[in-house]
């Protein structure tokens, strides 16, 4: 990055540096900043500044009596905040290159005194696009000094104030999917390895030979090494983050079962009794209807992904070391690679491998609702074996499962086959029986209870105009209040907190598509995502029924899902209620679910929300 600007002709000035007392650091001196020339940096306790040196004249150069005026630049930037800076480091010789004011004068005056080759220290940070202020640049800003110790004096402070930034990363786990998206994986990582070179973070980088490869890793990696690392980096697309946060959480995360309507697990053929596991061996009974069935203690490992590549199913996982969760101080990134990367642009708001570098290094942080989905029979006639799985973005079922079935045909043709693979599955227009339970919330009575007929139970606020969505952005209010879980006697954290009075309301019929979302999914080809205001950590997800109706109708629901500004949720086949579980039972022809662009067979399912139980290296979208 070049920063232009001018400095006028003013003699050698001399360094001058000065401690000032109560103050934490202070320290002022004269250099030359490269494109610029010679400015008074100062050091202060939120970082640095400068200013050019005013000659005589109080203006450019001169040169046989023709006036050099320096070019002004309204966004040129003279401060840098210690938060927006990555690393600074220090480069033995070499020439620092002034502006066209300055050097105008001395190609003329012979005035080589600094043009003479010196020592300089580069510090490295970022600035926002004007256009897209979401999308970060790389900067650079060259100072230089002829004292070699003025330079390093100048990099010793920098560095001893970086490093009082809170939340850093030092160390990480870095996966690299070789084969996602356009097949850029390594090239990606490429690209950004020299920020985290930079910035002095050491990185463990993996680069997957095969499916499941990252989820073996995450859970055969004991808690005590994984507590050496401030978190885990996947280069790749949202399904390669899917693999990467299962692996670390189906072995960890140890949480019940999701409430279910006391119908559903009757309808199983099973009382629940063999179902329910109390670890503390403490009564919880409850005047409810629903049921808590709980997750044994070490059945996480025979039932999540125990299909891709697990060798016997009892992974290698450190059961004297306790691993809380949520866990405030590991967290994961995502560099973007992949043909969506959908949770990407929800929680930077760029599809941006350099912004997504910078978003890590500089240690940001937003936490992140994750779904716990455990399907409970994989066909009509297989045997009840509850299986776990976690989903970061989205659950889809009908529709959204079929693309992703058809896709995986053509990958040879990149990211286009999901727009080959939903053109297909368009047309044949196909819809599947099932029945849908949830929770009824507050925010949901009014809207929530169907008619006979299930299809015209309109939800009010949906009419409602854009101007009162609330947008999940930085510093979002909605997912900053209220405590992210509640627990009681310092118990695994718990999902959502059941009032005392709770009804399950449900939704049987024909359905083009079932979709659960836990952020708005904002991609390219949706540029409001699927839900606009959907929050990042409010603890409830988004069901998106979408019910049998004519192609043409549904035509123009998917045309306002591509258009900024639609409204895809306005048709009266389409249900939307907030809330925090749902359950889901296919009959007759059965489709597959989309858990973050994975794959999933389920005839029985049910799902909860986690408030905030991951935490990634982001700030969220600036809206």
């Amino acid at each position: 990055m070049e920063i232009n600007g001018g400095v006028c002709n003013s003699g050698d000035k001399s360094q001058r540096e000065a401690e000032v007392e109560g103050e934490a650091s202070f320290l002022s001196s004269n250099v030359l900043l490269n494109h610029t020339g010679e400015v008074t940096l100062t050091l202060n306790s939120d970082g640095l500044s400068w200013e050019a040196l005013d000659s005589s004249d109080n203006c450019g150069s001169t040169c046989l009596g023709i006036k050099f005026v320096p070019k002004i630049t309204t966004q040129t930037t003279t401060e840098l905040q210690f938060s927006d800076i990555y690393a600074v480091e220090l480069i033995h010789g070499g020439m620092i290159q002034e502006s066209i004011s300055t050097s105008a004068g001395e190609c003329f005056f012979g005035n080589d005194s600094h043009d003479s080759e010196m020592n300089h220290f580069r510090v490295h940070s970022f600035q926002k696009s004007l256009s897209q202020p979401c999308l970060w640049v790389l900067a650079v800003y060259t100072f230089g000094h002829k004292d070699l110790q003025t330079c390093q004096m100048w990099v010793n402070k920098i560095n001893d104030s970086l490093n009082k930034e809170f939340g850093r990363p030092k160390n990480l786990l870095v996966f690299v999917h070789p084969m996602s998206g356009k097949a850029n994986g390594l090239r990606t990582w490429e690209t950004v390895a020299p920020i985290f070179s930079r910035a002095k973070i050491n990185t463990k980088v993996i680069v997957t030979q095969r499916a499941g490869h990252a989820f073996d890793v995450m859970t055969s990696t004991t808690n005590e090494e994984l507590n050496s690392y401030d978190g885990a980096v996947g280069v790749g697309g949202d399904g390669f983050f899917n693999e990467i946060l299962n692996g670390y959480l189906c072995s960890r995360h140890k949480a019940p079962f999701p409430p279910v309507p006391s119908d559903f697990l009757d309808a199983l053929g099973n009382n629940g009794s063999s179902l329910v596991h109390d670890p503390a061996g403490a009564g919880s009974g409850t005047d409810n209807e629903e049921s808590y069935p709980l997750l044994p203690s070490l059945a996480h490992n025979e039932l999540g992904f125990s299909h891709l590549g697990t060798n016997n199913g009892s992974h290698s996982i450190d059961q004297e070391i306790k691993y809380p969760l949520p866990n405030q101080r590991f967290r994961f990134g995502i560099i973007p690679a992949g043909s969506t990367d959908a949770i990407v642009i929800c929680t930077t708001g760029a599809r941006d491998p350099i912004t997504s570098a910078l978003h890590i290094v500089l240690g940001k942080r937003v936490c992140l609702d994750v779904a716990q989905v455990v399907r409970w029979k994989t066909t009509s006639t297989s045997k009840v074996e509850p299986c776990v799985r976690y989903a970061a973005s989205f659950a889809g079922y009908g529709f959204y499962g079929d693309v992703i079935t058809e896709s995986e045909k053509y990958r040879w043709m990149g990211p286009k086959r999901y727009d080959y693979a939903g053109t297909k599955v368009f047309l044949r227009h196909r819809s599947y029986e099932a029945e849908v339970a949830y929770l009824e919330v507050e925010s949901d009575k009014s809207n929530s209870i169907p008619d006979a007929s299930g299809m015209f139970d309109k939800v009010r606020n949906l009419k409602r105009k854009k101007s009162e969505r609330i947008i999940c952005r930085v510093n979002c209010n909605v997912c900053n209040t209220k405590p992210v879980y509640s627990s009681a006697r310092s118990s695994p954290a718990t999902p959502y907190t059941l009032p005392q009075e709770t009804r399950w309301l449900k939704s049987k019929g024909q359905f083009l598509s079932v979709g659960a979302a836990l952020m708005s999914n904002r991609n390219e080809r949706a540029p409001d995502g699927l839900v606009a205001d959907a929050h990042l950590s409010d603890g409830f997800l988004h069901l998106l029924l979408i019910k049998d109706c004519p192609s043409a109708l549904y035509l123009w629901h998917l045309t306002q899902l591509a258009r900024k500004g639609g409204n895809p949720l306005n048709f009266d086949f389409v249900e939307h209620h907030k809330t925090p579980a749902f359950t889901f039972t296919s009959f007759g022809n059965e489709s597959v679910w989309n858990l973050d662009g994975e794959l999933f067979e389920a005839h029985k399912l049910s799902a909860q929300v986690f408030r905030g139980l991951v935490c990634l290296f982001a700030s969220g979208p600036e809206v």
